[in-house]
């Protein structure tokens, strides 16, 4: 079984019962977010993780084994995505991400912004002239070092 199809083992249970991915990251004990890129194939479980996950969506033991693979990471199927809303953050980086990096060395110095200790929170924003998406990213800086 391939990390691929357990992802979709996953996304159809989860249709089939109706659950939200808040309700999936109360039996991991993570973020939403933390959760949903677990189960699209981008995080390793634990094999208790892994085992509630598999119970409440009802997937096969060789799938909850895979969950605790470590994972080959980075799924987007090409280089430059056609998939309107993952291609709206491609065009974010390429229209701002040369500002994020002015921004944060000027800020940190030499470095980057770690996308390993990583937090995300993703929120609906009330607006009267249309709800926006309030992301909020914070990754542990890591400057870089001289030998």
């Amino acid at each position: 079984m391939t990390r691929e199809e357990v992802t979709q083992e996953i996304l159809s249970a989860k249709r089939k019962k109706n659950l939200k991915w808040s309700q999936l990251a109360e039996l991991t004990g993570q973020s939403k977010e933390w959760t949903c890129a677990a189960l699209l194939g981008q995080m390793t479980l634990t094999e208790e993780q892994a085992m509630a996950i598999g119970a409440s969506l009802q997937l096969s033991a060789e799938a909850v084994e895979c969950l605790q693979v470590v994972p080959y990471k980075g799924s987007l199927p090409t280089a430059v995505p056609t998939d309107p809303l993952v291609y709206r953050f491609y065009e974010l980086v390429n229209v701002y991400g040369t500002t994020f990096k002015e921004l944060i060395h000027e800020e940190f110095g030499d470095g980057i912004m770690s996308a390993i200790d990583f937090n995300m929170d993703i929120t609906r924003e009330p607006n009267e002239n249309g709800d926006r998406v309030n992301i909020v990213m914070s990754g542990k800086f890591l400057p870089y070092k001289t030998y």
